[in-house]
């Protein structure tokens, strides 16, 4: 629809949607890069209010709203600011606020729906997710410090709902679904990390250290490729973006036993 013309209205993205196969009372986590999909009238606004629309009251949309700068320097994510530069970002970053601080790198999608009208937002100070919709408040409810995307994390209640994965725009590596895998699956290199972020403990700010599972996103595109060989996935366009509608249950219980037998 309107190819041709390169311009997207609210109404083409429901077709295309609906095309790729999104419904009414689905729950989904949404992985959006919008400037692949041609230009839009309206932006980010027009397609959120394209899904919502499309999934209704009893749908939920849930998107990444991670805050990775809120991490210790020395982790890499300050990577343009000298090393000399870290005490003080260390002592001074803000502590994250579920309702101020902004999403990082996630594109302006989730910017803009972690801040909706009736959004959740998770507490967790450098990982949080944000839904809008009936499932919001149990998907972002009580987000382990430590225990980032493993079990009653945002990502396992989404595999919990049998709820399904949009990548519009994006591959497979942006799927975050997979490291939820990533906690359920044996593989010889398996390690925790300590990460550290700036937090509210009892109204005050904190530097925190926190031990998780480190993770690593190197083979999500080669897990991806087989996955969309394996169960021959339809890809869809939505506008001028390739887009996949994925079981997420199906995908991450695959995905188990394929990081078993590939990942070192």
């Amino acid at each position: 629809m309107n190819e041709e013309r390169n311009i997207w209205t609210q109404e083409d993205l429901m077709f295309d949607l609906t095309q790729a196969g999104l419904k009414e009372g689905q729950t989904v986590i949404v992985h959006i890069s919008l400037s692949k999909l041609g230009f839009v009238v309206g932006g980010a606004e027009t397609l959120i209010r394209a899904m919502l629309k499309i999934v209704g009251p009893e749908g939920t949309l849930m998107v990444p709203s991670q805050t990775w700068k809120n991490l210790d320097p020395a982790a890499g994510v300050h990577w343009e600011e000298p090393q000399e530069w870290w005490p003080t970002i260390r002592q001074h970053w803000p502590a994250y606020d579920k309702h101020v601080t902004p999403a990082i790198g996630m594109g302006v999608t989730a910017e803009m729906l972690r801040r909706w009208p009736g959004a959740f937002r998770s507490d967790h100070p450098a990982r949080s997710f944000a839904a809008v919709g009936r499932h919001a408040e149990y998907l972002t409810a009580n987000h382990d410090l430590s225990n980032i995307f493993g079990q009653d994390s945002p990502l396992d209640k989404l595999y919990q709902l049998n709820g399904h994965i949009l990548l519009l725009g994006v591959g497979y590596d942006k799927c975050t679904s997979l490291h939820l895998v990533e906690t359920r699956a044996h593989y010889p290199g398996k390690s925790s990390m300590q990460e550290s972020s700036a937090m509210l403990v009892d109204g005050q700010r904190q530097w925190v250290t926190y031990e998780t599972l480190a993770v690593d996103d190197a083979d999500f595109r080669d897990l991806g490729a087989a996955y969309d060989q394996l169960r021959n996935v339809q890809v869809h366009r939505i506008g001028n973006a390739v887009a996949r509608l994925l079981e997420q249950r199906d995908l991450v219980d695959w995905a188990v036993s394929w990081m078993e037998a590939n990942r070192k």
